[in-house]
């Protein structure tokens, strides 16, 4: 295994995207900053603006006040998000990144977690305006596209459905005065530093047996289709798309991707860290498909001048977060 690329590497904004950023004045907000996508997000937009400008510039909110780790010794505080309405007003792009995932409608009452998300959503919505927002971006999921599927799991049925009232409630609010923008993105599969949730992602199973050495095992009794972009270049095209001085008053779209089924993705993480990939027998008929639009999102990087991360790189800027980890246990 060849050694792993910096942190800095692997969450470097593309050039395009940090050329906006640098003409563009707006104050950056980022709701739900110490997620996966938060922390990436925050990561590249240190390195892409210096220490000075990141300090000035960029305000992250979350549950509660604590210190975000950035790694390499880089900080971020947090405000907690009941803080948020009282910035002070300036044209502002905000990333609305906050909302209680999927895993958490099995665990808490179905009712409650729809009342907190909604109320979520509203925290964000009813801020907009007071903080002078004009730009934002709403991380969905691909989950929406489920939200009435009668054959998908209840679970993700909810889940989803409350993902699709949050797009079409900031879509509303994007077109309703000329001067806002919004970017939403449904989010299928994701990569890159700062990941979490280990269990929950086949990608991070089968880096962690690669870098413990163990058979790379893909277990799924039938074929399970994902498609992977990595968090820099996802929001490198949305800060692109945010900031540029043309462009429309909402983008919707899926996330993209190479479409694969799950033994090739396998395969690729061994070829990067090394490791024999075993596949279980596929006995059911029916594909688990998760795969967004990859053809319009493609169109959209190509108009953005953004080049896609190659599958490989997308494993070795992810293995950076789960190897010391693993040297931990």
């Amino acid at each position: 295994m060849q050694p792993l690329p910096t942190l800095t590497s692997a969450t470097a904004l593309a050039p395009s995207s940090v050329s906006e950023l640098l003409m563009d004045t707006r104050r950056i907000v980022v709701v739900g900053a110490g997620g996966w996508v938060g922390r990436g997000l925050l990561r590249g937009l240190h390195s892409a603006l210096g220490v000075d400008a990141f300090s000035e510039r960029v305000f992250a909110f979350g549950s509660s006040s604590r210190m975000i780790d950035l790694g390499d010794a880089i900080t971020i505080a947090q405000r907690p998000l009941d803080e948020l309405a009282g910035l002070h007003p300036q044209p502002t792009a905000l990333f609305h990144l906050a909302f209680l995932t999927k895993d958490k409608v099995a665990v808490i009452d179905r009712d409650e977690y729809r009342e907190s998300n909604r109320a979520l959503s509203s925290t964000v919505l009813e801020a907009l305006s007071a903080i002078g927002a004009d730009r934002l971006f709403v991380a969905s999921s691909g989950a929406a596209a489920f939200a009435d599927v009668s054959s998908a799991s209840e679970d993700l049925r909810i889940y989803g459905g409350l993902k699709r009232e949050d797009e079409d409630r900031f879509v509303a609010w994007a077109e309703a005065d000329t001067g806002r923008r919004a970017v939403i993105t449904r989010i299928y599969n994701l990569t890159g530093p700062f990941i979490n949730k280990y269990d929950t992602y086949a990608l991070a199973s089968f880096i962690i047996d690669a870098l413990a050495c163990r058979p790379i095992s893909v277990r799924a009794p039938m074929r399970v289709i994902r498609s992977y972009v990595a968090i820099s270049e996802l929001v490198s095209l949305v800060l692109f798309q945010l900031l540029g001085s043309g462009g429309v008053s909402v983008y919707r779209y899926d996330s993209g991707g190479e479409v694969l089924e799950l033994r090739e993705v396998a395969a690729e993480v061994a070829r990067v860290l090394g490791g024999n990939v075993v596949r279980a027998p596929i006995t059911e008929s029916v594909d688990n498909n998760y795969t967004g639009d990859a053809g319009i999102y493609a169109s959209l990087l190509e108009a953005a001048g953004i080049a896609s991360v190659p599958l490989g790189q997308q494993i070795q800027n992810t293995a950076i977060t789960i190897a010391p980890e693993l040297h931990l246990r």
